[in-house]
C-alpha cells in the first residue's frame, strides 16, 4: 500500500506528554501515580475532560467538574491545576522530521484533542510558547482541533474529517498518537496506526511504515552521531 499521507497527534508526539506532567505533579503531591488518567477512564464519552475538549464547557466549569470527579474518587485535585500542565515542551527531532517529509512530498495532518483555555492550539501558557507552536502547526496541510469541530478521539469521524480535509483516503495515511485508545479507530478506519512511546521508537517505527532508508527523519546531529 502506497502511503501518501501521515497525520499526527500533537500532544506527546510532536510534543512531550502532559502524561509526564501529571505524574509528577501526582508524586509531589503524594496522589496515586496515573490519577488524572484514572480520573479521564470514568464516563469517558460526558465526563469534563470530554465535554472541555469538545468545547461543551468553558473553563470555570471544568475547573469545577474535574474537581468534583476527583471528590468521587477521594482525592482533592482542582481542574485548574490539571490545565496548567496541558502545553509540553516541543520534540525537536519530531518537528526536523516534519520538514523532511515535508521535502519528500508527504502530506501532513494533525489532529490534537484540545480545550479553550490557555494561548492557541496547544493551550500554552505564554503568548511566546504559543507563536512556536503555531510555527509547527503551519507545517501540515490540515489541522483538526477536537474544540473547533466538536468531535474527539477516539470518535471515527474525528479521522474521517481529517481525512476529507486532506483528500485522501484512510488507507492511504500513517498515523501516530500516544494512546492506543486513539490508534484503535484509525487502524479501524485502514490507516496503519503507530502507537509512540517515545521519540525515537516513533521515528523508526514511521521510517518502516514508509519504506524510507533507516535514519532518513533523523536530525543531522543524531545521523552524525
Amino acid at each position: 500500500m502506497n502511503r501518501t499521507t501521515v497525520v499526527f497527534d500533537f500532544g506527546g508526539v510532536i510534543t512531550s506528554s502532559p502524561f509526564d506532567a501529571f505524574n509528577r505533579m501526582e508524586a509531589e503531591r503524594g496522589l496515586p501515580h496515573d490519577l488524572v488518567r484514572r480520573i479521564n477512564t470514568v464516563n469517558p464519552d460526558g465526563n469534563a475532560w470530554a465535554l472541555f475538549e469538545r468545547a461543551e464547557i468553558d473553563e470555570a466549569r471544568f475547573d469545577t467538574l474535574f474537581a468534583e470527579e476527583a471528590r468521587e474518587l477521594g482525592y482533592d485535585l482542582p481542574g485548574r491545576d490539571v490545565l496548567a500542565l496541558l502545553s509540553g515542551d516541543l520534540r525537536p527531532r519530531m518537528v526536523e522530521a516534519l520538514d523532511r517529509l515535508r521535502a519528500l512530498g508527504y502530506r501532513l495532518g494533525c489532529i490534537t484533542n484540545n480545550v479553550p483555555a490557555g494561548h492557541g492550539a496547544q493551550m500554552s501558557p505564554t503568548a511566546q510558547k504559543a507563536d512556536a507552536i503555531a510555527a509547527v502547526m503551519a507545517r501540515f496541510d490540515h489541522v483538526v482541533e477536537s474544540s473547533k469541530v466538536g468531535v474527539r478521539k477516539p470518535d471515527p469521524r474525528v479521522y474521517t474529517l481529517a481525512c476529507a480535509a486532506l483528500g485522501v483516503r484512510p488507507d492511504e495515511c500513517v498515523y501516530l498518537d500516544d494512546l492506543g485508545i486513539n490508534c484503535k479507530p484509525a487502524a479501524a478506519l485502514g490507516m496503519l496506526a503507530i502507537k509512540v512511546t517515545g521519540e525515537q521508537q516513533a521515528l523508526d517505527a514511521l521510517e518502516r511504515a514508509l519504506e524510507l532508508d533507516a535514519g532518513a527523519l533523523t536530525t543531522p546531529s543524531r545521523a552524525a552521531g
